[in-house]
């Protein structure tokens, strides 16, 4: 699974989330509760406005012990620790978006290919060979110049050295000629398909002879 759904499903679970939680707040603020005749949902704290989020007895109730204030700062340091990490690994972006093309000869212009489509095309071709069941290819971002990654699954009894020779002469060659650039390194993982185990069901069964006395 692609960190981009990955995170779609993360942001749509947190939003859910936290529009449910709204929702209930903001009836108990504007007694939406008793205005529409609608019972509040069980053990919901806040069902008018006059009443707070967290009454006092919940407040001071574990207030004297000697672990309850560590913990609730270690938590919530955790917590905040791990939504600016989750922040920050969002903005740090390894795909392209569009890979510059040179153009001798011609000053001043810039020329931009869009990855998607380049990665596009290099699945395609690399999904010619009948045994390839699934190909990815992504452009990914590198110290000098782009790197390819991509992830090949083989039908059951592939040849992944031939995937590789193909992949080589045909998808990365052509990447290259067309971008005009000196080099695209890749990585390429080839996964091939185990077969699946037949199973013998017709077994052969003794017949018992009767016996003669």
């Amino acid at each position: 699974m692609r960190r981009g759904v990955v995170n779609r499903v993360l942001l749509g679970v947190v939003g859910a989330v936290l529009l449910g939680v709204g929702a209930l707040v903001l009836a108990g603020g504007l007694n939406l509760y008793r205005h529409l005749g609608v019972a509040p949902p069980h053990r919901w704290p806040l069902t008018s406005p006059d009443q707070p989020v967290l009454s006092d007895r919940s407040r001071l109730r574990w207030a004297a012990r000697d672990w309850w204030w560590p913990t609730v700062i270690s938590g919530l340091s955790v917590l905040v620790a791990g939504s600016a990490w989750w922040l920050l690994a969002q903005l740090r972006r390894t795909g392209l978006s569009s890979i510059t093309v040179p153009t001798p000869g011609a000053g001043g212009l810039k020329l931009r290919v869009s990855a998607r489509a380049l990665e596009e095309a290099m699945e395609a071709g690399t999904a010619v060979l009948p045994e390839v069941e699934r190909a990815g290819v992504r452009l990914v971002r590198a110290p000098r110049h782009p790197r390819l990654r991509g992830a090949v699954r083989l039908t059951p009894g592939g040849d992944p050295a031939g995937l590789v020779a193909h992949f080589e002469d045909g998808p990365r060659r052509d990447a290259l000629a067309s971008l005009g650039l000196p080099e695209l390194p890749a990585e390429l993982r080839v996964r091939v398909l185990q077969a699946a185990p037949t199973e013998h069901r017709h077994r052969r069964r003794r017949r018992r002879h009767p016996r003669v006395v």
